[in-house]
C-alpha cells in the first residue's frame, strides 16, 4: 500500500475521521430518547401516550428540549457525511439522505409546534404560521430518513445481506407511513404511539446502519502491517 497524504506512518487518517463520524450515528437516537425522557419526566402535564416530545419545546423549560433537537440534528448530519465518505458507489445517496435529515430536525428547533391535546397547561390548540413550518420541517426528516432506508439497501444487497436489505427497506416505509398518519392523527393516543413509531424507526435504523457500515471502514491502523518487514 502506497503512502499518501491520509495514510501515514502506518496510519490511515481517512478512515480514523470517516469511523469516528459514524460513531455519532449510534449515539445521535439514544441522546436524543433519553433527553426528552427526562425531561417530559419532569415536565408537569406531560404524558408520553398523548403527547409528542416536540410539544416540550413550549412552555418554561422549552429550550432544552430544543437544544435536544438542535444537537441530535447536528450528530446525524456527522453521521450521514459519515456514511457519505464511507460509501462509495451503492448507497451513496444514503449519507445524503441522512445529512438532510439532521438538517431539517435543525431548522424543526427553530419553529416551535402548535400545543395539542392539553399541552401546555392552560395553550390553546391553534395552527400558527410556525406551527406548520416545524411540522413541515417534521415531514422533511422523516421522509428524509425513509428515503436513506431504501436508498441503503443496495449497499447491503451487494454484499449478500438479505436480512439487512429487508430490515433497511422495511425501516424506510415504516419510518414515513408511521408519520404521516401520525400527524393527521396526532391529537388522539393512536396518531401519537404512531409519531413515536416513526422516531424509534428513524433512530434505529440510523443506529444499525452507522454499526454496519462502520464494520466496512479499514481499520486505521491495519496499514501499518503492509509497512511492516
Amino acid at each position: 500500500m502506497a503512502t499518501t497524504d491520509s495514510t501515514k506512518n502506518g496510519f490511515d487518517t481517512a478512515a480514523a475521521v470517516t469511523r469516528s463520524m459514524l460513531g455519532w450515528g449510534l449515539v445521535a437516537g439514544p441522546f436524543y430518547l433519553v433527553f426528552g425522557m427526562i425531561l417530559g419526566l419532569t415536565r408537569e402535564g406531560f404524558d408520553f401516550s398523548r403527547h409528542a416530545l416536540s410539544l416540550l419545546m413550549l412552555g418554561d423549560g422549552g429550550w432544552l428540549q430544543v437544544l435536544n433537537l438542535a444537537l441530535t440534528g447536528v450528530m446525524t448530519i456527522v453521521a450521514g457525511w459519515g456514511l457519505r465518505r464511507a460509501l462509495t458507489r451503492k448507497g451513496r445517496g444514503a449519507g445524503i439522505a441522512v445529512i438532510v435529515a439532521g438538517a431539517a430536525m435543525i431548522l424543526a428547533a427553530v419553529f416551535e409546534p402548535d400545543p395539542v391535546a392539553g399541552f401546555p397547561d392552560g395553550a390553546a390548540a391553534n395552527v400558527t404560521t410556525g406551527g406548520m413550518l416545524h411540522l413541515v420541517a417534521g415531514g422533511l426528516e422523516f421522509v428524509a430518513f425513509a428515503v436513506a432506508g431504501l436508498l441503503l439497501a443496495p449497499f447491503f444487497a451487494e454484499r449478500a445481506n438479505r436480512a439487512a436489505v429487508t430490515w433497511s427497506r422495511l425501516a424506510g416505509v415504516t419510518i414515513v407511513a408511521a408519520f404521516v398518519v401520525g400527524a393527521a392523527l396526532s391529537a388522539g393516543p393512536a396518531g401519537v404511539a404512531l409519531l413515536w413509531l416513526a422516531v424509534v424507526s428513524a433512530f434505529s435504523w440510523l443506529f444499525l446502519a452507522s454499526l454496519r457500515v462502520y464494520a466496512v471502514v479499514p481499520h486505521p491502523v491495519i496499514a501499518r502491517r503492509s509497512h511492516a518487514p
